[in-house]
Parts: structure tokens; C-alpha cells; sequence
């Protein structure tokens, strides 16, 4: 079986930093980990590799430092590893992106299940995986927690806020899943001697017959305009004493700000 796992490299949390005169994220020189969902995806991928036998494949777009994420995908034990990088890939939202990975998928071919995180940690808009999946017309689950396969159909559990929900699939299939689906292992000394070694192709935008208006910038139906942080909210205050000296207290604030009115 062949099973393609997708990957963002994402900045880290505490390393966000926002260019004040273009209003955007700066990413040069900004550390990046790979999406935590997404690794929960590759875990997926390594246990059903380790029950139906197959390949994993992990693809990624991004600046060549996205690289770094691929090289960590085959140290934890994905067989082979694809980035996606040009200058031409810019800008992209994930309209765009969801066209540039549907045409890497399609190069490479003859998959059986295409897994993905349920969103990444620098948009949350879990909107590329629903995309990818309908450019490549894949019946898709989202929010998988359990994938199970048998004669050539997967099994998977999604996950609802009020329980579970049980499907069936064919193959080829796209799924998004959550953590529960599995914590990430860690890669072994083995894996990580052959990542460092590891031969990781680039792909261009010609090398995967990409159309132009349908990448970057260019194929992007919407536009980051302006990201900012948030202005700091008032200090806030920590009640203490006993439940009815704390009430006694709340009310007071409450009515000094004016929020309540004597007598309510």
C-alpha cells in the first residue's frame, strides 16, 4: 500500500514575530516546527504501514527550510520525502495550496490513502484537507480517530463533539485526523542517521505541470491584508478570603466599574 502524508512546517509559537510595516508574519530567520497535527497523521500512517505492509510518502510546500520537516518525518520512519518549492509557490492561501499538492499527489500516483492533521497551528482554517480531497475527488472524512482497512475499504472513527461516528470508505481515500488518533512515537538513532542521509527531491512549479494562475499569490482567492496582536486587555485581579467575602467584593468592583447599579 502506498500512503502520502501531508506536512507543514509552521513557526514556532514563542518565535511568531509580525513585520509592523507590512502587517505580515516574518518567517526569515524565525525557527519552524512541523505542525503538530500533522505528525499525529504521520503516526497514522506508520501504524497502518506497520499492520498492511506499503510505503509512506511525506510531501511538503514551503521555503527550502521546510526541508528540515521531511528529513524528521524519515527519521520517525516515512520511506521517502518530497518539497515543494518555488518561488512561484508564494503567497498561497489554501485554495492555492490545496491545487499545488493535488498536482504533486497526482504526479506521484497509485496511492491508496492520503492523510493530513485536521488543521495547522498557523491558520486553523482545517480548510485543505476538505479542498485536497475534492480536487482529487476522494471520498474524505475529517476528525479521524481510528482508521481501520479491509478489502480495500478503511474503516475510520470520527470523532463528534456528542460521540463517535463509524464509516466505510473505498480506496483511494482522504482522511484529516485528530491527536487521539495516536500520541507521535519518537524517531529511533537509525532513523535519524538515515534522514541525514537521505536524498530529498525539490519540485518546482514546472515539475509538477502546474498552471500559474493557480499557485501563489496569483491563485489565491483570498489575501492576508494585515495580521496584529491583539491590544492588552486591563490587569486583572485575584479575588481572595472566604466565598462570601470574595462575593462581597465582586459586587464592589462590579458597581465601582459601573457594570452594576446599587440595589440589582
Amino acid at each position: 500500500m502506498k500512503f502520502i502524508v501531508c506536512l507543514k512546517q509552521v513557526p514556532e509559537t514563542e518565535s511568531v514575530k509580525i513585520d509592523e510595516k507590512t502587517g505580515t508574519l516574518m518567517r526569515t530567520g524565525v525557527k519552524g516546527i512541523t505542525n503538530p497535527y500533522d505528525l499525529y497523521a504521520l503516526e497514522a500512517a506508520l501504524k497502518l504501514k506497520e499492520v498492511y505492509d506499503g510505503k509512506i510518502i511525506a510531501i511538503s510546500m514551503g521555503p527550502p527550510q521546510a526541508e528540515e520537516s521531511l528529513r524528521e518525518a524519515i527519521s520517525y520512519g516515512a520511506d521517502e520525502a518530497i518539497l515543494l518549492s518555488d518561488r512561484l509557490f508564494a503567497g498561497a492561501d489554501t485554495l492555492a495550496t490545496s491545487y499545488t499538492l493535488a498536482q504533486v499527489i497526482r504526479k506521484i500516483g497509485n496511492f491508496d490513502l492520503v492523510l493530513c492533521g485536521k488543521e495547522a497551528i498557523d491558520g486553523n482554517t482545517a480548510q485543505v484537507g476538505p479542498q485536497l480531497a475534492q480536487r482529487l475527488s476522494l471520498p474524505y472524512v475529517a476528525y479521524v480517530r481510528k482508521i481501520g482497512i479491509e478489502e480495500g475499504k478503511i474503516i475510520v472513527e470520527r470523532a463528534l463533539e456528542d460521540g463517535s461516528q463509524t464509516l466505510v470508505l473505498p480506496l483511494p481515500a482522504l482522511v484529516t485526523v485528530v491527536k487521539e488518533i495516536g500520541e507521535p512515537r519518537l524517531p529511533s538513532i537509525r532513523g535519524k542517521m538515515q534522514a541525514k542521509k537521505a536524498h530529498i527531491p525539490i519540485w518546482e512549479a514546472k515539475d509538477i505541470s502546474a498552471i500559474p494562475e493557480k499557485i501563489g499569490l496569483t491563485g489565491s482567492a483570498t489575501r492576508v491584508i494585515k495580521i496584529f496582536s491583539p491590544p492588552l486587555r486591563e490587569k486583572r485581579g485575584i479575588i481572595s478570603g472566604t466565598v462570601e467575602e470574595q462575593a462581597k467584593k465582586l459586587l464592589s468592583h462590579l458597581q465601582t466599574q459601573g457594570i452594576l447599579k446599587s440595589g440589582n
